[in-house]
């Protein structure tokens, strides 16, 4: 029986193997359903299993009739393919230089590869700090070449149809910027030793153009949400919403937006961490300060679609985007990481979001490189598997967010990758199992079920 899942042609050679592994997984428990599959070593119940080693190639139907042949690996095959693309050693080390390319699909004149991108991806990869991330550097010549003297310019000759391009620029940026501010602030930076003083003045001008306030990211996103995990103290926890109604979505949304600010800084005073919030609370002032000196004293036109339209876009996107990480909560073991948040494989999130697909390993491993996200998925399928965790592809966390409040739980159910348990569910029953894991959480059971937080 054919499985149907979506090989997205532009899904990186990563996701590629990681699907296409998991693929087939479910094909060798559907055609022998009374044998458990063995996820810790090679499994020895495939109908091909030669004296090479297993290597299989399923038939896998996708949305559109394409037939995509699948050639599935051992798992310490995948883990060895995934590695060696990250290995500068290795022959098939791979870095990444454009968000919308991998390097083997990048087609260049003989003459420009040798003389131009070659020379420009070893200077690179001197710059940034982990060699497989010249992207990094791609873009931020991207950003100080078209952001930063557009906005220069928007306030020395402002006019309407540049404002508007230039806002739709800037959204285009946003997703991806921050998700390399994602890495910059788990890392405590992207660039060599040698760049440090840019690696840490930067964020300081392409932040606030890009809607971010100064340092709100790193004390939010680092200081506290990886502190709290989703639980109950978490100023972005989805526990206390039912994650699938419009209004209890526009009440985590809003509360975010106007009160972020407020709520930080009382968090980290409530917890004895008095200059953490005296820190944010300075920045995040002096930000607002200085977006409204500019539009009072300089240039209002300007500065709204430099600063407040991209502020005002990006605060809404990331509670979006965290609605969507944290929706499915088990009822049962909530501060589980494996069950408080997800596992995407799709295009929008691990081709230009850097592996935030990836979300149950980052939170497993917040200073886990993004570039090590697949191996280590493959890694630990066995207890994911037994965790009973969730994976996703074809989707990324905003439409996660919006077939949420749709209540489309067949959608959802279609595009789950089923693990262990899941395999053997019906699309119904898979249906059944997200729409329960939306509930909200009543005070009577995050007293019960929330035991971290008990012990503070």
């Amino acid at each position: 029986m054919a499985s149907s899942f979506y090989f997205d042609p532009n899904l990186t050679r990563c996701d590629h193997l990681v699907l296409q592994n998991i693929v087939r997984d479910i094909e060798l428990a559907r055609r022998n359903p009374t044998v458990p599959l063995r996820y810790d070593k090679q499994n020895e119940h495939s109908m091909e299993n030669g004296p090479g080693g297993f290597r299989d190639t399923l038939a896998v139907n996708t949305c559109d009739g394409f037939l995509y042949q699948a050639t599935c690996e051992s798992d310490p095959s995948t883990v060895e393919k995934l590695q060696a693309l990250n290995d500068p050693l290795h022959n098939d080390f791979e870095p990444t230089v454009f968000v919308s390319w991998d390097m083997w699909q990048i087609k260049l004149h003989p003459l420009l590869n040798r003389y131009f991108l070659q020379p420009y991806v070893e200077w690179a990869r001197k710059v940034v700090r982990v060699g497989t991330d010249v992207v990094m550097v791609t873009h931020l010549i991207l950003y100080f070449t078209t952001s930063v003297p557009s906005a220069v310019f928007l306030f020395l000759h402002f006019s309407w149809i540049h404002g508007l391009l230039h806002w739709l620029m800037q959204s285009y940026y946003v997703g991806t910027y921050t998700l390399m501010m994602h890495q910059h602030i788990h890392m405590r930076g992207i660039l060599s030793r040698k760049y440090t003083w840019l690696d840490r003045s930067f964020p300081y001008v392409t932040d606030p153009l890009m809607g971010h306030t100064w340092n709100s990211y790193y004390y939010h996103h680092v200081k506290h949400h990886h502190v709290e995990g989703n639980g109950p103290d978490d100023l972005s926890s989805t526990i206390r919403y039912q994650r699938d109604d419009f209004i209890h979505f526009a009440q985590y949304v809003g509360r975010f937006f106007f009160l972020v600010w407020l709520d930080l800084p009382r968090y980290f005073f409530r917890k004895g961490k008095y200059i953490d919030g005296l820190k944010i609370a300075t920045s995040e002032l002096a930000n607002y300060t200085a977006i409204y000196l500019l539009a009072v004293y300089v240039n209002l036109q300007a500065t709204i679609f430099v600063f407040i339209l991209p502020f005002i876009l990006l605060r809404m996107g990331l509670m979006v985007g965290n609605w969507g990480q944290h929706a499915f909560v088990d009822e049962t073991e909530p501060e589980s990481d494996f069950r408080s948040s997800i596992t995407l494989i799709d295009v929008a999130s691990n081709r230009y979001g850097y592996n935030d697909g990836y979300h149950t390993s980052h939170h497993l491993n917040p200073r886990r490189h993004w570039r090590e996200h697949p191996a280590a998925f493959i890694r630990q399928k066995k207890t994911y598997a037994q965790e009973k965790a969730l994976v996703f592809h074809n989707i990324d966390y905003i439409m996660m967010t919006v077939n949420l409040l749709r209540k489309d739980y067949a959608h959802l159910a279609r595009c789950l990758v089923p693990i262990g348990d899941q395999i053997h569910m019906s699309l119904e029953e898979r249906a059944m199992m997200l729409r329960r894991k939306t509930r909200r959480f009543t005070e009577e059971e995050i007293v019960k079920n929330f035991r971290k937080n008990r012990s503070r």
